[in-house]
């Protein structure tokens, strides 16, 4: 199998498994307990946290260990909005954020309080002019994921950062989809707090981290005496030294960001070639490396991936499936595409175990099973 969907899950490196597995076997004390076991788990947790400080740029009492990053998102929002001054209770997210961090926003707009959506323009990137004048005096944060799941677009963190600190509101960042794929410096990235999960970038799923700027207005929401009280409930300890491992094995992540754009690049210009048909969206502007969204002419989403599959090709499509059928995504939906476009979206990500060999299977393969469906509604449409 071909496995093109890194940015719904990535497999485990093996070093990964390698770390867990003494822990799961010998490791499991508590790492609360005062006794000889537990204390050992607690020296292995410290020395996980103290790994993945030093992997993204903070320091180790700035890291709460999660579950994952939805967990984290929340954390975050409502632990940013109960401590928000007097007068701050209006609070930004992106309109293309991860759909549960936009049910969150829902939930949050149901209970009351004021909730706004920073738009994006045609090609996906954030409209910082409209930023510009939504965050006011009166915000107590703003919620930006740092890339797209679906477009694999780019946001300005630095420059929202720049925006929310004028206006003396908070930051959270979901680097959800970022951490891994494009450096990382949390001690530089401007954001107040930042979500991460570990299955992203090879590590277990279970395992995520709320990175919290120390001094950062913030209230627990999950009660308990881990974590410095800030996040109650016994820690996942083999999945946090799965994170931690997985982080220490990323090495020269701009040099792997290199190495999968030029192949993301080269199976774009392949597909084209041969299949004019071929609409890429965002194409042009920062992206993730290894993330293309295409729509083949009209061609239904799961026509193309049904074709895929057949090839051995594991990919995704851009829409919500549900018991009623098929939503198309919210992300291109903001974004102005017309809903019969945006059901035939196809993501195809790239990640650390992607070969040119790969690459060159899919332009060898795919093509000449659309070209006929293509031609087909060419015709039909003459």
């Amino acid at each position: 199998m071909i496995y093109l969907d890194h940015n719904a899950t990535t497999p485990p490196a093996p070093a990964v498994v390698a770390a867990m597995l003494p822990v799961l076997s010998d490791g499991w004390a508590n790492a609360s307990s005062q006794h000889g076991p537990g204390q050992a788990a607690k020296r292995t947790l410290g020395a996980a946290r103290s790994t993945v400080a030093h992997a993204l740029g903070c320091r180790p009492t700035e890291v709460i260990f999660t579950s994952g990053a939805t967990e984290s998102n929340h954390m975050a929002v409502r632990g940013l909005l109960a401590a928000a001054r007097a007068g701050r209770r209006r609070v930004l997210f992106g309109s293309v954020e991860h759909a549960g961090h936009l049910k969150l926003a829902r939930v949050l707009a149901d209970g009351g309080v004021p909730v706004g959506l920073l738009p994006v323009r045609a090609d996906g990137t954030l409209d910082i002019d409209a930023a510009r004048r939504l965050i006011g005096p009166d915000v107590a944060f703003v919620s930006l994921m740092a890339a797209n799941n679906e477009t694999g677009v780019c946001m300005p963190v630095a420059e929202v950062a720049a925006l929310a600190q004028a206006a003396g509101a908070a930051l959270h960042v979901d680097a959800t989809q970022h951490i891994g794929r494009l450096p990382f410096d949390f001690a530089h990235c401007g954001a107040d707090a930042v979500s991460l999960s570990a299955h992203k970038f090879g590590g277990p799923k279970g395992a995520g981290a709320l990175l919290l700027r120390q001094g950062a207005l913030w209230v627990a929401q999950t009660l308990g005496s881990q974590e410095r009280g800030r996040r109650g409930g016994t820690e996942n300890l083999p999945a946090i030294v799965g994170m931690a491992s997985a982080l220490a094995q990323l090495g020269d992540v701009a040099a792997e960001a290199a190495r999968q754009a030029a192949l993301r690049d080269a199976m774009e210009a392949g597909l084209a070639r041969m299949l004019p048909a071929l609409h890429v969206w965002s194409r042009g502007v920062p992206r993730l490396p290894g993330t293309s969204y295409l729509r083949f002419g009209s061609l239904p989403a799961e026509v193309v991936l049904n074709r895929l599959e057949r090839l051995g090709i594991a990919a995704s499509s851009g829409a919500a499936c549900s018991s009623g059928g098929s939503e198309p995504s919210h992300v291109l939906g903001a974004m102005g595409v017309p809903r019969d476009e945006a059901l035939c979206a196809v993501r195809l990500s790239l990640g650390r175990t992607t070969t040119a060999a790969d690459i060159e299977f899919v332009l060898a393969a795919l093509p000449p099973l659309l070209a006929p469906l293509l031609r087909e509604e060419a015709a039909a449409a003459a």
